[in-house]
């Protein structure tokens, strides 16, 4: 994708999440997402948030002291007490802005609001389509930054060793047992969530699901 067809997939992306959002009764907005300890307004309120500039910046930071983690749920948390209707139309207002956060580029962005978008999707059981290509490049910019500042707002999956292959795209990463499915699935498990689990097949399926039943066997202090 080259900068314009970028900005067309996050542009294509908000509007198809705000389209979504404004269908939405009282309650979903209150559903727990798949952010552990967000509400579906939490992460709309997110979304609204990704074009804030150094001063902006540097002010959440201030008031919310503790780790970039820290920073994005509470502003968060902060711009979900605006209506659901001022949120929507937050979301929308920003279709067409190139602005990103500071210090982080459009691809961020990109994944972004591919992500949120299922976190919100997903848990309700409503259907938002996430475009193969818009997908495969943002699990690419994911799977380069893994390691890095930037990973350390994903939970961490015991992903090592191996290899990731798209079902719809032509994409793949790593090396050793294959874990193969949509690159949409693929996104969400190289940004720490499991909601798409079932629909990855290969051996190297079976190895991440023995893993991560091997977490949860461990309990409180386990490796």
């Amino acid at each position: 994708m080259d900068e314009n067809e970028l900005w067309a997939a996050i542009d294509d992306q908000r509007l198809r999440t705000a389209e979504l959002l404004e269908r939405l009764a009282p309650e979903q907005w209150a559903r727990p997402s798949l952010c552990a300890g967000w509400t579906v307004r939490d992460v709309a309120a997110h979304l609204t948030l990704q074009q804030m500039g150094p001063a902006q910046a540097l002010r959440s930071a201030l008031r919310h002291p503790g780790g970039v983690n820290r920073v994005i749920r509470e502003s968060a948390r902060e711009r979900a007490a605006l209506p659901p209707r001022e949120l929507v139309d937050r979301l929308r207002a920003s279709v067409g802005s190139r602005r990103h956060n500071v210090g982080l580029t459009a691809q961020e962005t990109l994944i972004d609001v591919l992500v949120h978008g299922q976190d919100i999707a997903l848990p309700l059981g409503l259907d938002l389509t996430v475009p193969v290509e818009a997908a495969a490049v943002a699990a690419q910019r994911v799977w380069r930054s893994l390691g890095g500042l930037r990973s350390k707002v994903f939970a961490d999956l015991p992903l090592e060793g191996l290899r990731l292959a798209a079902t719809d795209a032509p994409w793949a990463v790593g090396e050793g047992p294959e874990v193969r499915g949509p690159v949409a699935a693929l996104l969400l498990l190289l940004t720490g969530r499991t909601a798409r689990l079932a629909e990855l097949t290969g051996d190297g399926a079976a190895v991440l699901r023995e893993r991560l039943d091997g977490r949860l066997g461990a309990g409180p202090g386990g490796a």
